[in-house]
């Protein structure tokens, strides 16, 4: 019997309560809170200690140490992973958090100090670089983090892959976090396992062949039909892409991802992207120029002719003066039914979701970083064969 009061709610709860997706008065106007901000005051008073230069922000609940959300996600992954206090994780994430990433959902506190034990134990030199932050929020919806960083190390320790190959590697990490009260509740982390595979001297398709968990065996619900992209024979719905952004960033960012991904329509890249834009993907690929990108989303859809993209988390930094900075968190559904990178067509339905960050100037998108799930998708078309 459960002797409580009516009125008790467990903290954990409560935080998820009062979390919502922060809405455009949620999005900072301009870059005065940032990563080049608390840059300017040198690498020791930005890693290690309170920035004191920096703009400070509102942080109920947050450990005084911090300054704003930004310090907070640089400094206490600095702390944990190079500073090597791992323990900090119980600190600075709530007990019950959830977490995805390649391999699907894993929750509470306990598994991210195991797994991030074992990424220190497989690289000891780990160093993780700070590239960019992109935030939303306050204290009344939660503070949305999106950190991009470069990850660095040797790997001369046995990881989830094996034994050591005394290679060294470099390879992008996003990881879109959600914290409350110094604890982050809510995290998807992108990291990019084909590349490190590829760096270690690893063929992905044969390691995705035998890590593939048990539940990657079965087809997803919607390998006996489409996703849902449009209506009968409809035809997917035609948005206008704006070419003026204004005071927001959002109308330009559903209406571009609609129209290139969900209605094929990928001579919009050249309306979305300026002429010589630089991308950098998964796999530590990197596309310089429209041509190229436009041709690697196409070899996407091409394996999945029936994809559908839907956004699942969206926020910004900037103005229309100085530009835009842009998270985006994604999930493509498709069956893998074509031919390309993936080998034969396995006719799995497939999940891929992934983080990109653009960089928006005079209403196009200049600059582009997407990451996303490929190692677990190699693992849901591979998984069993």
């Amino acid at each position: 019997m459960n002797d409580q009061p009516a009125t008790f709610v467990p903290r954990a709860a409560e935080t998820r309560a009062k979390f919502r997706r922060p809405e455009a008065q949620h999005m900072p106007a301009d870059f005065s809170i940032s990563l080049d901000a608390l840059r300017r005051g040198g690498t020791e008073a930005f890693l290690t200690a309170p920035p004191l230069h920096a703009k400070r922000q509102p942080l109920p609940g947050f450990e005084p140490t911090y300054v704003n959300i930004v310090d907070y996600v640089v400094r206490i992954t600095h702390r944990i992973w190079e500073e090597k206090d791992i323990g900090y994780i119980y600190d600075s994430y709530s007990h019950d958090c959830m977490v995805w990433d390649d391999f699907g959902l894993g929750y509470g506190r306990d598994k991210v100090v195991a797994d991030t034990v074992a990424m220190n134990n497989a690289f000891p030199d780990i160093r993780i670089v700070a590239d960019e932050v992109i935030w939303a929020g306050d204290e009344t919806v939660a503070f949305h983090t999106s950190h991009r960083t470069q990850i660095f190390g040797t790997n001369t320790g046995f990881s989830r892959f094996g034994q050591p190959t005394l290679r060294r590697v470099q390879f992008w990490c996003m990881a879109n976090c959600v914290a409350r009260d110094n604890e982050i509740f809510h995290e998807h982390v992108a990291y990019d396992l084909t590349g490190l595979l590829l760096q270690l001297g690893i063929n992905p398709v044969a390691m995705a062949r035998q890590l593939a968990p048990e539940a990657a065996l079965l087809p997803p619900d919607f390998q006996s039909g489409e996703p849902k992209r449009l209506d009968g024979q409809a035809k997917p719905q035609n948005i206008a892409i704006p070419t003026e952004l204004g005071d927001s960033p959002e109308d330009f960012v559903r209406a571009a991802l609609h129209t290139i991904w969900n209605r094929r329509n990928f001579g919009a890249v050249d309306t979305v992207y300026a002429p010589d834009v630089l991308a950098h993907a998964t796999a530590g690929r990197v596309f310089r120029g429209t041509g190229a990108l436009r041709a690697f989303y196409i070899s996407l859809v091409a394996m999945f002719p029936d994809l559908l993209l839907t956004i699942d988390d969206l926020y910004w930094m900037g103005n229309r003066d100085d530009g835009f900075l842009v998270a985006i968190r994604w999930s493509l559904l498709g069956s893998h039914r074509g031919l390309g990178r993936y080998g034969e067509p396995s006719g799995r339905g497939v999940h891929l979701w992934g983080i990109t960050h653009w960089v928006i100037e005079h209403n196009v998108v200049t600059q582009e970083w997407m990451m996303f799930n490929e190692f677990g998708a190699l693992m849901q078309i591979y998984g069993g064969r």
